[in-house]
């Protein structure tokens, strides 16, 4: 099943098959590790669903709702 990111519940993992994001957002995602074939898992989701707090090769990291919409999660 293919899911956005921003999609995901507490708790849930994946793994990263496509950006949907052109340019910039694309390039800065990719520099901060988010790269196809990484596992992923949502560790926390703000109250109002922003930021989201996810865990990828090791390291949290924070991501605004919007940029997690770009990031396409194929769950296991």
């Amino acid at each position: 099943m293919i899911k956005s990111l921003n999609n995901l519940k507490q708790g849930e993992t994946g793994v990263i098959t496509a950006f949907k994001g052109k340019g910039k957002i694309r390039k800065h995602l990719m520099e901060m590790g988010l790269v196809r074939g990484s596992d992923i898992k949502v560790e926390r989701v703000a109250p109002l669903g922003d930021p989201i707090e996810v865990k990828i090769k090791g390291y949290s990291l924070s991501l605004r709702k919007e940029d997690a919409k770009q990031i396409e999660i194929e769950i296991p």
